[in-house]
């Protein structure tokens, strides 16, 4: 179930969603230290980073899903934000190269669709950076911030959720390693948390980030596969029906029983 909007924007206008913010931006840049000429989309609620992680990119836009709400971004110049359905999103094959999932994967009811897509959109060679609660955190323990609600993920199991997609990770990352506090002293402690968490406490981190390529060859080269089977299997089972051979994967292949001639 989807937070509403107005929850995601009034928890990052407080002290301790600035400081969130601030914090997960250090990670982001990491990843992405050069946006120029890139196309690039957040997804679920991401515009809290937009802006600072995408000063040289050619286009930035925002996905809103139904189920949560939007709101118009960025203030006072013309709207860049629509409100979608995250598993008919409303932009060409290929036509973005990043994408940021914030908010998003933890809260949807149509996760696959909602993957089958931003891997539609994204172009050849594309990267999306995801970011979920970590199960083992205490942020997703706590309901205080829009980190504690939701499907909270362990490193595994989004790497493996993004396998079963189509994508390829690439590399995957911790934050928010102070417990989610609205006291002064904790927010000031938090830089001093990050730097010692990053050391010792990574596995209880708040979050998970992980980045991952899209993979563009997966499909042929699992048809091909196939084939190579059949080949082999059409000379022994002469006269006999073929066994379904399940190439089911995020994009939703299958091959429908045969039989020989």
């Amino acid at each position: 179930m989807w937070l509403d909007v107005s929850d995601l924007h009034q928890f990052y206008r407080s002290p301790l969603g600035k400081l969130t913010q601030r914090l997960l931006l250090r990670r982001f840049r990491d990843n992405w230290p050069d946006l120029t000429g890139k196309r690039v989309l957040s997804l679920g609620y991401g515009v809290p980073y937009m802006r600072r992680i995408n000063d040289k990119a050619e286009r930035s836009l925002a996905a809103m899903p139904g189920g949560q709400g939007v709101i118009h971004w960025p203030p006072n110049q013309p709207n860049l934000v629509v409100l979608t359905d995250e598993s008919k999103l409303p932009f060409p094959d290929n036509s973005i190269d990043r994408v940021l999932l914030v908010h998003a994967i933890e809260f949807t009811e149509h996760l696959r669709p909602m993957l089958r897509e931003t891997w539609r959109v994204l172009a050849s060679g594309g990267r999306m950076l995801v970011v979920v609660p970590n199960r083992r955190g205490v942020w997703a323990r706590l309901e205080g911030t829009p980190f504690g609600h939701g499907q909270p993920y362990s490193q595994g199991q989004l790497d493996q959720l993004l396998r079963d997609c189509l994508f390829w990770p690439i590399q995957s990352d911790y934050a928010l390693y102070a417990p989610p506090s609205k006291r002064r002293i904790i927010r000031r402690l938090a830089p001093a948390w990050e730097q010692l968490g990053r050391r010792w406490l990574r596995p209880f981190s708040g979050v998970v980030l992980m980045e991952a390529e899209k993979q563009v060859y997966a499909v042929s080269e699992g048809k091909t596969a196939e084939r190579a089977i059949r080949a082999k299997i059409r000379p022994i089972l002469d006269g006999l029906a073929y066994p379904a051979l399940d190439s089911s994967s995020c994009l939703g292949n299958s091959v429908a029983n045969k039989k020989t001639p």
